[in-house]
């Protein structure tokens, strides 16, 4: 993502590094397809203004993005990825997700572009081990990202490791207060660096708050511009309220805007079973006021069985779902 042009294994790492590779295995029977005639799933909470760093949330409404998997892992790929989506969206994406290793620097030529277009960057950046993070291992490599994401000069969300509590990532994750150590090393050397276009995004799974883990995460008010979860109708089908219930019940207990940073629902649960669940997933980001911003994961990696695949394009009903969410005012704040 960072070089002219990356070959095949390069673009399955950074698949890898979002979380969406799996075994193969006979999918589960789903569950009901959400009932659209009840009302949406809601957690009563101030809808704002919120305090949310240099990406500023809208007072109304929610921005809409994605991550888009484009053919070839090359500038030209990127840039051809993302305007066919706005191309049969009929609009621009506000948010344009990246994800970047941790030696890969932004500030690419199709990161530029992007940005000149009037896009916001969500950098998701998977950082090392939090131990010798905080050891000063990688001091220089910070300070290098901080210094070209400085040079951007437009505001930038980063997702700083992502997807934290991921059980599989706890090798260099260690701990909770280790992450939190990590996040406020890093978060001081780039304010040395006088990187300020950045607002800051503390993102696990919607599952680790399930599980009761993710929380033990969080770098606190003090520290984070936004927070959010990555949410999937995956290996389960059920609604996207629900699997985000517990996230949000937690998000409402902090005077911060939500940005779902990836969501997705499985082709396993074929077409009309997507349709209604992107449907639900519209009425209930409309339900939470606290929720300023939506990012599609529009992938189907490499390698993955259908309950992994979340490509909608192809998928005539389920894009069209999409294709009302992106298209309605309130996704165009």
């Amino acid at each position: 993502m960072s070089t002219r042009r990356a070959p095949a294994a390069v673009l399955a790492a950074v698949l890898l590094l979002a979380g969406c590779t799996s075994a193969h295995k006979q999918p589960p029977s789903p569950g009901p397809a959400p009932d659209l005639t009840s009302p949406p799933t809601g957690i009563a909470v101030d809808g704002g203004p919120f305090r949310s760093g240099p990406v500023e949330a809208p007072r109304r409404g929610a921005y809409v993005g994605a991550w888009i998997k484009p053919a070839e892992l090359t500038h030209a790929g990127r840039l051809e990825a993302v305007d066919q989506l706005e191309a049969d969206l009929g609009r621009r994406l506000k948010i344009i997700n990246t994800y970047r290793r941790f030696e890969q620097m932004v500030g690419t030529e199709s990161d530029r572009d992007f940005v000149a277009q009037g896009s916001t960057l969500m950098v998701s950046w998977a950082t090392g081990d939090n131990r010798s993070i905080v050891d000063g291992e990688h001091d220089q490599l910070i300070r290098e990202q901080a210094d070209a994401i400085r040079d951007l000069r437009e505001p930038v969300l980063l997702r700083m490791r992502w997807e934290m509590d991921r059980p599989n990532l706890r090798a260099t994750m260690w701990s909770g207060a280790d992450y939190v150590a990590a996040w406020k090393y890093v978060r001081d050397i780039f304010r040395r660096e006088h990187a300020d276009n950045v607002s800051w995004v503390w993102c696990p799974t919607a599952e680790g708050f399930e599980r009761g883990d993710a929380p033990d995460f969080y770098p606190g008010d003090d520290q984070v511009d936004w927070t959010c979860a990555d949410v999937y109708a995956g290996e389960r089908f059920k609604p996207i309220g629900t699997l985000m219930d517990p996230f949000l019940r937690w998000a409402a207990q902090h005077p911060k805007p939500i940005v779902i940073g990836e969501f997705g629902v499985a082709r396993a649960w074929g077409s009309a079973g997507r349709a209604a669940w992107l449907q639900d997933a519209e009425r209930t980001f409309k339900a939470n006021p606290q929720i300023k911003a939506v990012a599609y994961f529009e992938s189907d990696p490499d390698g993955n069985p259908p309950t992994k695949q979340f490509q909608l394009a192809g998928d005539q009903p389920a894009f069209r779902a999409f294709h009302t969410l992106a298209k309605d005012p309130y996704f165009n704040p």
